[in-house]
């Protein structure tokens, strides 16, 4: 497997891009000022992520998924690498990533990964998103907030 930056002549994944991010008009948003990453073997995508610098200093991963027949297979930790390896190269001091309070495994998996639990942005979900969001029986309300911190 490989990660690599997606060509500007390439089509996104939007499909892999939606599971994580049900809203199109937020994903073409972060794709066209972000750079997007895909894992792939023999030409198939098995996971994607995007990045966006917010501020001086600091990018966010703004979207992250790996198939759903290719989860549990350490994807989502190279991913995640990859992109700490990016951000660093790119000279970043931090990097920054946001998930629903409903998203239980996410929640764990980026606290695996290294990064802290930072803060929390109540109804989050209920004013930047159309259509109510639920997960593992739970409404998506807030965004709970996860920094990395990188090395100079």
């Amino acid at each position: 497997m490989i990660i690599r930056k997606l060509l500007p002549s390439e089509t996104p994944p939007m499909e892999l891009l939606l599971e994580a991010d049900p809203s199109e008009t937020k994903v073409a948003t972060y794709l066209n000022e972000g750079s997007c990453f895909i894992a792939e073997e023999e030409e198939a995508i098995l996971g994607v992520y995007v990045m966006l610098p917010i501020k001086p200093g600091t990018a966010e991963i703004m979207n992250i998924s790996v198939r759903a027949s290719s989860q549990g297979k350490g994807i989502g930790k190279q991913l995640i690498r990859h992109a700490i390896h990016q951000a660093n190269k790119d000279g970043y001091s931090s990097l920054e990533v946001g998930t629903g309070n409903s998203s239980i495994d996410q929640l764990a998996f980026y606290q695996k990964c290294g990064f802290r639990m930072t803060a929390i942005e109540p109804d989050f979900f209920l004013r930047h998103y159309e259509m109510p969001i639920y997960e593992n029986g739970i409404q998506c309300r807030d965004m709970i907030r996860f920094v990395y911190p990188l090395t100079p």
